[in-house]
């Protein structure tokens, strides 16, 4: 079971001096907004300012160093084109492809620090950054999670787009979401729909250009020519692609709708709605924020209970109990009544400004001052190297 300590709730109580201070660490691009929230987090709790470790040294030194007493929080390393190379190997950040890349040499990184109480669990991270693992890891809990054919390491390998047609044949799936294994903030995501007649439409932020080459768009766009569809598949494919069949979701002021729900020590803390008039409610990508009052009204209206989809997410964080802090996809059904598991996002903390969720522990709070408050309120448990039950 994931840790739920008691520390969100004494927060207010705890005070530096009243031990040995921690020591913090961030491993993440110093110059990003990220990594800026985290340092002022831990500054508002009277701490030092956390050591700053740069992905990039990381990557070129095959490494880095901890103390043993250094608590180590590992932050996202996009939104940084010399890293980016690093990782994937592309002189374009805007390229969609390379995420199997990517993830081989990111989880060898990831590895490579040495030393030091993680926030982060190396193995957990592994899963955390491929679909397919991560699926079947919710599917065996008993998450509730989309249909999906290519889940686990024994699932169905999609070499291209003949094998997502025969998917949809076989397993009856008419509407599916087409996901690089590997990908993050919907690079790379097709959704992908079919009719009468062999009609066939594709919903992606993945700009084909004339070359064949692939490049992240922040404009959405609609393929209805299957050869489009089938060269964008088929450029994918050898980075890994995970296969999800296409669930109706709510919808808020006739825009779909779902959730981004993060959880902390085991508790939801977080959440806002994201709204959109294309399958696709990222925000970057177009996707509003909605109303959470709305939404919360709207399940108790069906019969519902707003702390049972809570529920959903903490069980589904659950999963990762060495991993402090998750963001978890929240895809709501039709009728608000229920609800299922579409992404749990290792760096799915980025809600400027969001403070906690009412009962929640970390009421006045943003997603960065509450995972220090963690750390903090159960700090004899990481003194100890061993963070989580």
């Amino acid at each position: 079971m994931g840790h739920r300590p008691s520390s969100l709730d004494e927060f207010d109580e705890f005070r530096p001096e009243r031990a040995s201070e921690p020591r913090l660490a961030v491993v993440g691009n110093p110059e990003n907004r990220r990594v800026a929230l985290f340092e002022d987090a831990v500054r508002a709790a009277g701490l030092p300012a956390p050591r700053v470790v740069p992905w990039a040294d990381v990557l070129s030194a095959g490494g880095a160093d901890f103390a043993a007493e250094e608590i180590v929080r590992l932050d996202s390393p996009g939104e940084h084109p010399e890293v980016d190379r690093l990782l994937r190997g592309a002189t374009d950040p805007t390229r969609v492809e390379g995420s199997g890349r990517w993830y081989t040499r990111f989880t060898t990184a990831v590895r490579s620090l040495r030393g030091g109480v993680r926030l982060d669990d190396p193995d957990e991270l592994a899963v955390l950054f491929d679909k397919r693992l991560c699926h079947a890891v919710l599917d065996e809990a008993g998450v509730p999670v989309p249909a999906s054919p290519t889940s686990g390491p024994q699932g169905a390998p999609v070499r291209g787009w003949a094998d997502v047609r025969a998917a949809m044949r076989e397993h009856r799936m008419p509407r599916l979401f087409v996901k690089p294994a590997h990908g993050s903030s919907a690079s790379g995501v097709l959704a992908v729909e079919s009719g009468g007649g062999g009609r066939i439409r594709a919903t992606t932020s993945v700009e084909l250009a004339a070359d064949g080459g692939l490049y992240n768009s922040l404009r959405v766009r609609r393929y209805e020519r299957e050869q489009d569809i089938a060269a964008i598949v088929d450029a994918l494919a050898p980075d890994g692609l995970h296969l999800e069949r296409w669930l109706p979701k709510a919808s808020q002021d006739g825009r779909a709708a779902d959730l981004r729900v993060v959880v902390v020590a085991g508790r939801a803390t977080h959440a806002v709605v994201r709204t959109s008039r294309s399958p696709l409610t990222n925000l970057h990508l177009g996707g509003r924020r909605g109303d959470l009052d709305a939404v919360r009204e709207a399940v108790e209206a069906a019969g519902g209970r707003w702390t049972d989809l809570l529920g959903v997410c903490e069980q589904a964080a659950a999963c990762f109990p060495r991993t402090l802090c998750v963001g978890v996809d929240l895809l709501p059904a039709i009728g608000w009544r229920r609800a299922a598991v579409g992404e749990v996002n290792a760096f799915g903390d980025l809600l400027p400004r969001l403070t906690g969720l009412p009962g929640s522990g970390a009421e006045g709070l943003d997603t960065y001052a509450t995972q220090v408050a963690a750390v903090l309120g159960d700090l004899a448990r990481y003194r100890t190297g061993t963070p989580h039950a």
